[in-house]
């Protein structure tokens, strides 16, 4: 078995840390075997080396080895380039074609940003992990390939899952074993060593002197973030390489060639929502429809009490925090809202008397028959209006009233709109 440094030596591998050496260490051990492999990693940290280790490295490697970027290629077409197609298939499809499963029979093929794929595309790349079998695009013959499947992403693939974005008996099937690369800012004594590597090969490149870091250049070089890894520091360097005179580089200098990504101090976020956050429009109508109709059954209950006792002072002083609520702090009005609630009392020539035969409180059974404050005719009204406003676009509509799709399709069956 070939050895790290070896490898590292092979394939122009720089660092040292004790992560990466891992990585290389299970890429050596996996690739005499014929098992699926999952590189997972930030964007940028060098995943595209595990797969060429693992081909050059197993019995394949007098195969084809053809590297696929998932996520470069439409969605249209991807079936097409990875499975091949008939003549005539599809619109512009003169002739047959090969796809990469069939080209590359007996060797290697690196899928890319796997986590890109369609779901349709996900669902005939199953079955190729589980049997070698595919068909191409406008056929009805199966056809068998022997290639080996190594594949990466920087896509956290559970959350993929969980959104129905990728399949999981797929990943499991990619995932046999897992090769994780770290990011750079977890690498700190590789970083320089990068760099310097970096400019040593650009100062050959463009025939220049090879430029230096002073010792305080060197500190911002380690402390900085890198968010864009491997690919970030190299182009960097190459930058620095091609646009300063002076060899030897300042912090300052440096400073200039970094992006600033603001402050790394950790925040808190509330996920949480208060019992008064409100996400939406309707919401914001619901709340304010049922605090309408609790003001109502309040003032119902004052003017109750005022019909039972004639005496305005004694209702505002047994009421006072009914009143406070309904009234806020407009102490001034109060006595003058009470007399107007109280009104039946000083002319009781302007009410009729109620039947005998009737409730004697069948006043309240009418204003409850005359109160219009249905949710359920508001929320109809609301789905109504923004299906109108978007020509009957329930996507567009959906966005607008905070629901999903699914669930206003479920609202206008309800309510047969």
């Amino acid at each position: 078995m070939e050895s790290i440094q070896a490898t590292k030596q092979r394939f122009g591998i720089i660092g040292n840390d004790a992560k990466l050496n891992r990585a290389i260490e299970k890429a050596i051990q996996v690739a005499p075997t014929d098992i699926s492999v999952l590189v997972t990693g930030e964007s940028g940290v060098g995943k595209e080396s595990i797969p060429k280790i693992i081909h050059q490295l197993s019995h394949r490697k007098h195969g084809k080895y053809i590297a696929v970027n998932c996520g470069a290629i439409p969605e249209g077409t991807i079936d097409s380039e990875l499975f091949g197609h008939e003549k005539g298939a599809f619109t512009g499809a003169t002739q047959t074609r090969s796809g990469y499963f069939e080209v590359a029979d007996g060797g290697t093929i690196f899928l890319d940003e796997v986590g890109e794929l369609p779901l349709t595309t996900q669902v005939r790349l199953l079955r190729v992990l589980e049997n070698g079998e595919f068909i191409k695009v406008g056929s009805s013959q199966v056809q068998k390939t022997n290639v080996r499947i190594v594949a990466a992403t920087n896509v956290n693939m559970f959350d993929a899952i969980k959104k129905e974005k990728f399949r999981e008996d797929l990943y499991y099937r990619l995932s046999t074993v897992e090769i994780h690369l770290p990011p750079l800012r977890d690498r700190k004594d590789d970083i320089h060593l990068l760099f310097r590597k970096f400019t040593s090969d650009f100062a050959l490149k463009y025939k220049m002197p090879t430029i230096k870091l002073t010792d305080e250049a060197v500190v911002v070089l380690l402390k900085y973030r890198w968010s864009g890894n491997i690919r970030q520091l190299r182009n960097v360097a190459e930058q620095i390489s091609v646009l300063e005179q002076n060899r030897t580089i300042s912090a300052a200098t440096l400073q200039g060639y970094l992006p600033n990504e603001g402050s790394n101090l950790p925040a808190i976020i509330n996920t949480s929502k208060a019992e008064s956050d409100f996400s939406n429009e309707r919401e914001i109508l619901y709340k304010v429809l049922f605090d309408m109709k609790s003001d109502l059954n309040d003032l119902k209950k004052l003017t109750m009490e005022l019909m039972k006792s004639g005496n305005v002072k004694d209702v505002q002083k047994q009421n006072e925090g009914l009143i406070q609520k309904i009234y806020g702090e407009e102490e001034d009005a109060t006595i003058e809202d009470l007399e107007v609630l109280s009104i039946a009392e000083k002319s009781p020539e302007n009410f009729e008397p109620a039947p005998e035969s009737q409730d004697k409180y069948h006043f309240a059974e009418e204003i409850e028959e005359e109160e219009t404050l249905s949710l359920h005719d508001k929320e109809l009204e609301l789905i109504k209006k923004s299906l109108e406003r978007h020509d009957g676009k329930r996507k567009l509509a959906a966005a607008e009233l905070g629901i999903s799709e699914r669930t206003l399709y479920r609202k206008i069956k309800q309510y047969d709109l």
